[in-house]
């Protein structure tokens, strides 16, 4: 089994027809994704990341390409339901990255964040562990 990186995970998901090294990179691509690959959660993280930040492609897309990964019978996923778990996380609205730190937190008692964003979202969705502000910072909002 060999590990693959996000160059290959974008080669072989993603038709870019304004870059001609994509197109003379997909074919080796999709060979390489035909046989037993091992994706890691850091390349997870960093395939959404290029498909949201540089390709610009909606959630909805990014929910697709995840589904259909994940359901590759010849693709391990490190953690592939935790990240099977975020997609769903994100599909609530959640970014995915927050997503996938709180299931990766889901042994913890509390995610503890400044993002009040995530708090709300995660609280609101009933995922676990439950997004906690820390005391200083719930202690200024309440004065508020």
């Amino acid at each position: 089994m060999k590990s693959v990186d996000t160059n290959i995970l974008a080669r072989f998901f993603i038709d870019d027809p304004d870059d001609e090294e994509a197109a003379r990179q997909k074919p080796a691509a999709v060979a390489v994704m035909s046989q037993p690959v091992f994706i890691s959660r850091t390349v997870i993280l960093e395939f959404e990341w290029v498909m949201r930040g540089f390709y610009a492609l909606p959630r909805s897309d990014i929910e697709k390409v995840f589904l259909a990964l994940c359901g590759l019978e010849n693709v391990t996923i490190e953690g592939r339901g935790a990240v099977l778990s975020s997609l769903a996380a994100y599909h609530q609205g959640l970014d995915f990255a927050d997503a996938l730190h709180l299931v990766s937190s889901s042994h913890c008692l509390a995610f503890v964040s400044f993002d009040q964003k995530l708090q709300k979202r995660a609280n609101m969705a009933g995922l676990l562990p439950l997004v906690e502000l820390p005391d200083r910072m719930r202690t200024s909002n309440e004065e508020s």
